[in-house]
Protein backbone atom coordinates (compact mmCIF):
# COMPACT_ATOMS: atom_id res chain seq x y z
CA UNK A 1 0.00 0.00 0.00
CA UNK A 2 1.51 3.24 -0.85
CA UNK A 3 0.56 6.72 -0.35
CA UNK A 4 -0.73 7.81 -3.67
CA UNK A 5 -3.08 4.71 -4.37
CA UNK A 6 -4.15 5.96 -0.63
CA UNK A 7 -5.02 9.54 -1.80
CA UNK A 8 -6.38 8.12 -4.59
CA UNK A 9 -8.33 6.43 -2.80
CA UNK A 10 -9.41 9.00 -0.81
CA UNK A 11 -10.44 11.69 -3.64
CA UNK A 12 -12.59 8.99 -5.38
CA UNK A 13 -14.53 8.41 -1.57
CA UNK A 14 -14.74 12.45 -1.04
CA UNK A 15 -15.81 12.51 -5.24
CA UNK A 16 -19.11 10.16 -4.75
CA UNK A 17 -19.51 10.90 -0.94
CA UNK A 18 -18.85 14.64 -0.10
CA UNK A 19 -20.61 17.05 1.32
CA UNK A 20 -22.13 14.18 3.56
CA UNK A 21 -18.96 12.69 4.53
CA UNK A 22 -15.06 14.18 3.25
CA UNK A 23 -12.07 11.69 4.33
CA UNK A 24 -8.69 12.78 5.16
CA UNK A 25 -5.63 11.37 5.99
CA UNK A 26 -4.07 12.05 8.80
CA UNK A 27 -1.26 9.01 9.65
CA UNK A 28 0.06 6.17 7.43
CA UNK A 29 2.59 3.72 8.94
CA UNK A 30 3.48 0.47 8.11
CA UNK A 31 0.35 -1.36 6.96
CA UNK A 32 -1.85 1.12 8.59
CA UNK A 33 -4.11 4.03 8.13
CA UNK A 34 -5.50 6.86 10.23
CA UNK A 35 -8.39 9.12 8.73
CA UNK A 36 -10.31 11.95 9.80
CA UNK A 37 -14.03 11.53 8.53
CA UNK A 38 -15.96 14.62 8.68
CA UNK A 39 -19.35 16.17 7.57
CA UNK A 40 -23.15 16.06 8.47
CA UNK A 41 -23.16 12.43 7.71
CA UNK A 42 -27.00 10.81 6.96
CA UNK A 43 -27.55 9.69 10.23
CA UNK A 44 -30.41 7.29 9.11
CA UNK A 45 -27.85 5.57 6.54
CA UNK A 46 -25.84 4.49 9.48
CA UNK A 47 -22.63 6.43 10.07
CA UNK A 48 -20.59 3.48 10.08
CA UNK A 49 -21.67 2.55 6.71
CA UNK A 50 -19.80 5.61 5.71
CA UNK A 51 -16.53 4.13 6.75
CA UNK A 52 -17.18 0.87 5.38
CA UNK A 53 -17.57 2.27 2.15
CA UNK A 54 -13.95 3.46 2.22
CA UNK A 55 -13.17 -0.50 2.63
CA UNK A 56 -14.65 -0.91 -0.76
CA UNK A 57 -13.14 2.04 -2.23
CA UNK A 58 -9.81 0.54 -1.19
CA UNK A 59 -10.97 -2.69 -2.89
CA UNK A 60 -11.55 -1.40 -6.41
CA UNK A 61 -7.55 -0.34 -5.91
CA UNK A 62 -6.98 -3.95 -4.50
CA UNK A 63 -6.24 -2.81 -1.00
CA UNK A 64 -8.12 -5.02 1.51
CA UNK A 65 -8.43 -2.54 4.61
CA UNK A 66 -9.87 -3.55 8.23
CA UNK A 67 -11.65 -1.20 10.34
CA UNK A 68 -9.14 -1.57 13.69
CA UNK A 69 -10.65 1.68 15.32
CA UNK A 70 -13.37 4.38 15.61
CA UNK A 71 -13.62 7.10 17.17
CA UNK A 72 -15.92 10.05 17.64
CA UNK A 73 -14.00 13.42 18.15
CA UNK A 74 -17.77 15.48 18.24
CA UNK A 75 -20.99 14.89 16.12
CA UNK A 76 -19.57 15.45 12.72
CA UNK A 77 -15.75 14.05 13.19
CA UNK A 78 -14.83 10.67 13.60
CA UNK A 79 -11.04 9.23 13.68
CA UNK A 80 -10.76 5.38 12.11
CA UNK A 81 -7.51 3.37 12.19
CA UNK A 82 -7.75 0.72 9.42
CA UNK A 83 -5.15 -2.25 8.97
CA UNK A 84 -4.44 -3.13 5.40
CA UNK A 85 -3.87 -7.01 5.75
Amino acid sequence: MNQKTVYKIIDTYNRLRSPEATASLTKMKDNKLWLKFQGPFCESCGVYDYFEDFVIEAQNEKIKLTIKSIEQIDVETYFVQFENF
